[in-house]
């Protein structure tokens, strides 16, 4: 071999060790490759030939594109937590291309209502939130991310470890190269944003193809719906409601969804609008700039968090089904009392 090749050999080699990693040097790694052979009998070799060659960097290249400076104009907005949040997860057309999903998808959804008591509007808020209705699934290979969360310096490596081990089983069973998979950077996959250990306790072949696949619409509609029946969802109930309190701030009493009250002894505080529960309440404050919006949450409120621990998120997908429900009912002349109607239709409770 001339001098000329093995230079440019060595520079190959060189240049790919600098974008990827060989974790099979590590001794966790040669041990979780042991349990996968011994306890779901995967080949040693195939699992080898993975960890051997991982991402440094997991991120998904960007395609570049020309950059267009325009003139910015500053817009002076509110800075309460909650109007930046409610920002971040409402806003760029969130509620239209709501109400575009669920006319496209409202056979699936309204089987999903029948099945598991969670209205249309709330499926579609999440898928909304979570992949902004499947044009964001995550920038991410989901491979490289859990492998580096499980086996590098994370404190919680152990849970991404049995993340990675479902992620493999699960790719296994859908015939799916692990590699090619993307998702967010801590390992959610699909429409759905579900992690790995998800698909196997909650996931749903909600179109009978013998495959559970949230990265489509339907599979991810079922699954979202069996995720909050699973969690709690009681049909027809509410999951919340704005309430009238003294003053700008609200102080005195803890809120947030691990504290319960009933109604009758929160003195003062009244539901702004027909409000039929008559269980304990939760009380949800929203911190805007100059004042906290304060709400009543119910049980189903509660059931939201199960997907993600947060009120604010909880709070985000409630008042984003809200404003695709009235959007929808607007844009195809639906009566706020009708469930069923031909090929439209719309929960109300």
């Amino acid at each position: 071999m001339s001098s000329i090749k093995i230079f440019l050999l060595l520079l190959l080699l060189s240049t790919f060790s600098l974008h990827a990693v060989d974790y099979t040097k590590k001794r966790e790694v040669k041990l979780f490759i042991d349990v996968m052979h011994k306890k779901f009998n995967y080949k040693k070799a195939y699992l080898h030939k993975l960890f051997k060659n991982v991402r440094k960097n997991s991120r998904v290249p960007r395609k570049k594109t020309k950059k267009v400076t325009k003139p910015v104009k500053k817009v002076v907005r509110p800075q309460g937590s909650w109007d930046i949040y409610s920002r971040l997860r409402m806003d760029y057309n969130q509620t239209d291309m709501g109400v575009v999903f669920m006319k496209e998808h409202a056979s699936t959804l309204q089987k999903a209502y029948e099945e598991y008591g969670v209205p249309p509007e709330y499926i579609t808020a999440v898928i909304g939130i979570e992949s902004y209705y499947g044009k964001n699934r995550g920038r991410f290979y989901v491979f490289d991310s859990l492998s580096h969360l499980a086996f590098g310096k994370h404190k919680r490596k152990n849970f991404y470890k049995k993340e990675l081990q479902e992620f493999l089983r699960m790719c296994y069973r859908e015939q799916i190269e692990p590699r090619n998979i993307k998702g967010s950077s801590s390992g959610a996959i699909g429409m759905a944003q579900f992690m790995p250990s998800n698909y196997k306790h909650f996931g749903v072949d909600f179109d009978n193809d013998n495959k559970i696949q949230i990265s489509t619409p339907v599979d991810a509609i079922g699954s979202i719906a069996n995720y909050f029946k699973k969690n709690g969802w009681k049909k027809d109930e509410p999951v919340g409601t704005r309430v009238s309190y003294k003053g700008n701030r609200f102080y005195g009493l803890k809120t947030g969804y691990q504290h319960k009250y009933h109604r009758r002894n929160l003195i003062d505080i009244y539901p702004r609008s027909s409000f039929d529960y008559d269980k304990k309440v939760m009380l949800i404050k929203l911190e805007r700039e100059d004042y906290d919006e304060l709400w009543y949450g119910a049980k189903n409120f509660y059931v939201i968090t199960r997907y993600n621990h947060s009120s604010y998120y909880a709070m985000s997908v409630h008042q984003l089904a809200q404003k695709i429900k009235l959007t929808y009912q607007a844009k195809y002349q639906v009566k706020a009392d009708e469930n069923l109607y031909a090929e439209n239709f719309i929960t109300t409770y």
